[in-house]
């Protein structure tokens, strides 16, 4: 099959981001002709000046009010030229053979959807570092993220996602909800009739421009909208995603446990967390890191299960539809 690949990028106020982004893509192996596609969101601080600076690269440029990073998403996969997207988040770096190894990939086993783990770069500050671990590791996530070959169907993740344009105009492409936008949109693939697959060496290094506080509360709002999801596609939920509450409640239980003279509870967690630290610490070869990946798994943990018990419960127990609801877990078009 021949492919014409086209990036799509939405980009909201970060434009230090979309120029280590371009820089990425000018090191590309790849000799074929591909396009990128990038789309301001409405952003006060624009990337275009950042974006002049790569006049090698083929870039088309658009800007747009802003209507989150799904709407932005289908804008560009509308205006794109190719017939295959390959959709990135903005604080993406790309290694050279990106496009080398995801062509190669889909000759051999052609799919309408596929996507490909993140990884940590080296210059990445220790934060970043432990929060990659804590959101990639088969420890935390069964390594969803990092590069595991799911047992199941895989569900790509739009910092790393490639969809076909046959794909994208079958399903309309994403919604509005966010996040929750990915696994929505996968699910409607299926549907449609359409494969997925992980390619686990078209990895990206994500740069997850985050500090505690809005790592707290990103996997929070993951937490609220997987409820909403397993409503609107019953068929996909799974007892799995209760995990991070209930793990919480349990070591809240063997705490208590522990101070009644059972201690037992509580071992197995120290013996989790000690793992956690031991794994961290090979991976990373940085005992802050392993420290610090403690953190974000416990951050992880508490804000996943903490959203998802509030949204299930508020969703159980009204006849509201989620988007009034939850209003800010949605964007209107």
């Amino acid at each position: 099959m021949d492919f014409l690949f086209s990036f799509i990028v939405p980009v909201y106020n970060r434009p230090n981001e979309i120029r280590e982004l371009l820089e990425s893509l000018e090191k590309q192996t790849y000799t074929k002709p591909y396009e990128i596609v990038i789309v301001e969101d409405g952003s006060t601080i624009s990337s275009e000046e950042e974006v002049a600076r790569f006049s090698t690269l083929p870039i088309s440029y658009y800007k747009k009010e802003n209507s989150g990073p799904g709407d932005s998403r289908n804008y560009g996969m509308r205006k794109a030229k190719g017939n295959y997207f390959i959709v990135l988040d903005s604080d993406c770096i790309l290694p050279p053979q990106y496009l080398e190894t995801a062509e190669a990939s889909l000759q051999k086993e052609y799919v309408d959807c596929y996507g490909g783990p993140d990884a940590a770069h080296e210059s990445f500050s220790t934060v970043q570092k432990a929060i990659n671990y804590a959101m990639t590791s088969f420890l935390t996530t069964g390594g969803i993220r990092g590069g595991k070959k799911a047992v199941d169907k895989f569900q790509p993740r739009s910092f790393n996602m490639g969809i076909s344009k046959v794909a994208f105009e079958k399903t309309g492409g994403y919604g509005n909800i966010h996040p929750g936008e990915d696994p929505d949109l996968t699910i409607r693939i299926w549907n449609n009739g359409f494969k997925t697959k992980l390619i686990p060496e078209a990895y990206v290094y994500h740069k997850r421009r985050i500090d505690w506080n809005k790592f707290y509360i990103q996997v929070n709002k993951f937490g609220m909208v997987r409820p909403i999801l397993n409503k609107w596609h019953p068929e996909t939920a799974k007892v799995t995603y209760w995990f991070p509450a209930l793990f919480c409640f349990g070591f809240l239980l063997s705490l208590l446990a522990s101070f009644i003279g059972l201690p037992w509870f509580l071992f197995c967690y120290s013996l989790y967390f000690t793992v956690l630290f031991v794994d961290s610490l090979i991976k990373n070869k940085s005992v802050i890191i392993a420290f610090l990946s403690i953190v974000a798994v416990v951050i992880q943990f508490v804000g996943y299960g903490y959203g998802f018990v509030k949204s299930t419960l508020v969703l159980n127990s009204s006849k509201k539809k989620a988007q009034e609801l939850f209003p800010k877990l949605f964007f209107k078009l």
